[in-house]
């Protein structure tokens, strides 16, 4: 990765805002890792988003540079020799990125108080990948310090950082393209594997919630 440029998921935005299957007025987000963070940025700079859901994201921008018109992000900065080697050969990276929060990491920050809609926050508290329960509680005391809604956080002990479908097999350790070599993701498999499941339904709950207008249908007809 390089860089990233908000006009291209824009396009995607409004495609489906535009599309007849599509119930409007708005749509939800949904990424994992890296793409917690991409979704995190459009729900602040983008029109039309209602609801965001990030599987153990960032709240800073990691990994390229990010541009939006004549904004731009810088990644936030990290330490290779932050990281450790365990028993197999595997490295464990949880430290190696800096504080979004303290000295230059606060440039890569997301201005995520410019959102307009719903956040969802899944978290695993065995994630190795990067702190994400640091990431959630953060995005909730800057959502909250700018008089907006809290966020729901949902945090799963003993679940790994690929928090992906139910009776996805889990990823303990693989290839990490940023760092170059195998990485550890973390995860217990039983309390993994539960939180896949139970993370899928929270956030069908979350989303028919937020995105779903048979309320006010109803509504109307009163």
């Amino acid at each position: 990765m390089k860089e990233f440029h908000l006009e291209y998921f824009e396009e995607a935005v409004n495609y489906m805002l535009k599309h007849p299957k599509v119930k409007g007025p708005g749509i939800g987000l949904l990424g994992h890792s890296k793409g917690g963070d991409l979704c995190i940025s459009m729900a602040s700079f983008l029109k039309g988003i209602t609801a965001t859901v990030t599987v153990n994201g960032s709240i800073a921008n990691v990994g390229a540079t990010l541009h939006y018109k004549d904004i731009t992000i810088p990644p936030l900065g990290f330490n290779p020799k932050r990281a450790k080697m365990d028993k197999n050969g595997l490295v464990d990276i949880i430290d190696v990125l800096d504080n979004p929060l303290e000295g230059q990491g606060r440039q890569s920050l997301i201005p995520l108080e410019k959102a307009e809609g719903h956040f969802m926050f899944i978290v695993g508290k065995d994630d190795h990948n990067w702190k994400s329960e640091f990431f959630a509680n953060e995005a909730s005391k800057i959502l909250q310090a700018h008089g907006k809604e809290k966020p729901e956080i949902i945090c799963y002990p003993g679940a790994g950082h690929y928090i992906e479908p139910p009776y996805t097999p889990m990823c303990p350790a693989s290839m990490h393209l940023l760092v170059g070599r195998p990485a550890i993701w973390g995860g217990e498999p039983r309390a993994h594997a539960a939180a896949q499941v139970d993370a899928w339904k929270q956030i069908q709950v979350f989303f028919h919630k937020h995105l779903s207008n048979e309320q006010d249908e109803r509504q109307s007809k009163l």
